[in-house]
């Protein structure tokens, strides 16, 4: 085969061969294919599309350029959840324990943050002693034991998707769904997930702005899945605020410690209660999200899905002491509040706003491999729809750099609106899509 054919044939919209793509990835793997020929493909790819079973073509082809995760020594359904990045998202921190103690086996390759969307591994880690990076055995070994384990990505896992990924950042090529869905799919049938849930955010603090596009993300998603043997539900979420109340590592953490003891952030624990639910029919758990529902409650107000956390917490070797005392999490040697300027109900929280304030505390990263301060972030005391005084905060922010502090407060103003007449507060869940396409939760 021959590279140009390849990227004069979709150029033209001709539909490709599975055995074309696979083809031209591992070739790009493996470096025997120039950076300008596979940037040539992406700009096809990117004003042509593709059609469904290019799509996931494709994903398998970035599936199978590195290791493959073989669960099949763990017994049941292993469920997988991924979102698409947001704000004070700590989804992962519940969901894991939780549906891991209703009995469907929690087995994430989970990876860092970057910009103003954190990851699961940066906040594990602000768990004094937390081991992240497992050896295999060892992630396998805990998860028959404990029903639990969670890891960094490893490099060896779908490198293709790495490779195009950064070509696909510098040549204005990213936003394109087909490259994105077989991106985030890849990853998570590399790492040996039977089913998927994802939760696709929409809204300013999420990578699609619009109702419309994050349903044809989702059901590309939704499709890549049935083709390749790998049942996929997606939630479509709503981000145009942060989700729970806590942006930053440390304390994220401790907020996940809040809801799993019966407390937290309502947003934040709906939907892990529609991820969760949706999980455990997957898995097998429960006939329907309804039934689910009640388990996943039912865990939580027995404490047994806290239990599992700190079990899980041990089996890492971190400390599960900061179940009793959150205290023991690293703390920031400097707080402010940032205060409202005025009386009124909040109209807006740019929660994209809010992110890029918390990643400038230290509590993210501008560039790959930059240090963070786990114990950085933001606690916000606000939420849309509220009626704050003047002089009421809005917001606690954290840091262990004081000269951060003003910029933080600065932009964080900005971020929150306040005005004299309420607005209309959004949804929090728009959306499923399934196997048989879009369920409107609006209508």
């Amino acid at each position: 085969m021959h590279a140009a054919d390849i990227i004069t044939k979709k150029r033209n919209g001709e539909e490709l061969s599975e055995n074309e793509i696979a083809w031209l990835i591992q070739a790009y793997t493996d470096d025997k294919l120039p950076d300008y020929q596979m940037a040539a493909w992406l700009m096809a790819v990117f004003f042509r599309g593709m059609t469904d079973r290019e799509t996931a073509a494709l994903t398998m082809a970035m599936a199978n350029s590195g290791e493959q995760v073989d669960l099949s020594q763990v017994p049941g359904i292993k469920v997988d959840k991924h979102s698409t990045g947001g704000v004070a998202d700590t989804t992962t921190l519940v969901l894991a324990p939780l549906v891991a103690a209703a009995g469907v086996p929690v087995a994430k390759m989970s990876g860092r943050g970057l910009g103003f969307t954190g990851g699961t591994i940066d906040k594990l880690e602000a768990i004094p002693g937390f081991k992240a990076t497992l050896e295999r055995q060892e992630f396998i070994a805990n998860l028959q034991q404990y029903g639990i384990a969670v890891t960094g990505q490893s490099a060896a896992i779908a490198p293709a998707d790495g490779k195009l990924y950064s070509l696909r950042d510098v040549t204005a090529t990213v936003e394109s769904i087909p490259l994105i869905a077989s991106s985030i799919m890849s990853k998570k049938i590399a790492s040996g997930a039977d089913k998927i849930v994802l939760d696709v955010k929409v809204g300013n603090g999420a990578f699609m702005k619009t109702r419309a596009d994050a349903v044809i993300l989702a059901e590309a998603m939704v499709n890549i899945g049935r083709l390749v043997g790998r049942e996929t539900v997606a939630i479509l979420t709503n981000m145009d605020q942060p989700l729970g109340m806590a942006i930053g590592n440390s304390l994220e953490v401790k907020e996940a410690i809040e809801l799993l003891s019966g407390r937290g952030t309502a947003a934040l624990k709906e939907v892990c209660l529609e991820l969760g639910s949706q999980m455990l029919v997957l898995g097998g758990q429960a006939k329907t999200p309804a039934d689910g529902r009640r388990l996943l409650t039912n865990l939580i107000d027995n404490r047994q899905a806290l239990a599992k956390f700190g079990e899980f917490i041990t089996a890492q070797q971190g400390d599960s002491a900061i179940l009793q005392d959150t205290g023991k999490l690293p703390q920031a040697g400097f707080v402010q509040k940032v205060t409202a300027p005025c009386q009124g109900y909040i109209t807006a929280v740019n929660a994209a706003q809010i992110g890029y304030a918390a990643m400038r505390l230290g509590a993210g990263r501008e560039y790959k491999g930059q240090t963070i301060d786990v114990a950085a972030g933001i606690q916000m005391q606000c939420r849309l729809g509220q009626y704050v005084s003047c002089g009421q905060p809005l917001a606690i922010i954290y840091t262990n750099d004081k000269s951060k502090l003003k910029q933080a407060d600065e932009i964080l103003q900005q971020a929150i609106e306040i005005k004299e007449q309420p607005t209309v507060i959004p949804p929090l869940i728009i959306g499923l899509v399934d196997k048989n396409g879009f369920h409107d939760r609006l209508e």
